[in-house]
């Protein structure tokens, strides 16, 4: 296969596995971030950071930081990843990628009671691809929008 053609094959493939990976992550966040659907996720010295609340150094610190938040303050919830921007680098082995949240939750609030809440931002992110597998290297979560439910939503459901 040409050169070129196999680029542009690699390219094309990376920006699917990305997708599935931020998919991924969506899955793993909606069942109260799920040590074992995220820590795979992430490369061993990554860092994911919401200013803040947490600044995560490493794959296992990742994951247990999340799951403590998903466990004290994020009681329920469902994310929307929503319009991923990917830039690969120019062998498609390195990409940054921004992408959309829009996530209805029910967060914990100073008192103890729980909120139905509508959030939003969004996550920038550094990837890397090595030994054929994507993962991230760094999350930031931007959020925008935290607003209280007008009503409390009804017929929520745990993820399975």
């Amino acid at each position: 296969m040409p050169a070129e053609l196999e680029l542009r094959l690699r390219r094309i493939e990376a920006c699917e596995a990305i997708r599935k990976l931020i998919a991924t992550y969506a899955v793993g966040a909606d069942r109260k971030n799920e040590p074992a659907i995220l820590a795979p996720l992430f490369h061993p010295d990554a860092e994911w950071q919401l200013d803040g609340v947490a600044h995560l150094h490493g794959r296992d610190a990742i994951a247990a930081g999340l799951s403590e938040l998903a466990q004290g303050f994020v009681t329920w919830s469902l994310h929307y990843m929503v319009s991923p921007l990917i830039e690969l680098g120019p062998d498609a082995t390195t990409a940054t990628c921004r992408w959309y949240l829009w996530e209805l939750a029910t967060m914990r609030q100073d008192d103890g009671s729980a909120c139905d809440t509508w959030y939003g931002g969004w996550y920038d992110s550094e990837l890397s691809e090595h030994g054929g597998e994507w993962r991230f290297d760094r999350v930031q979560l931007d959020p925008r929008l935290s607003s209280p439910a007008a009503a409390p939503w009804a017929g929520k459901v745990p993820m399975a």
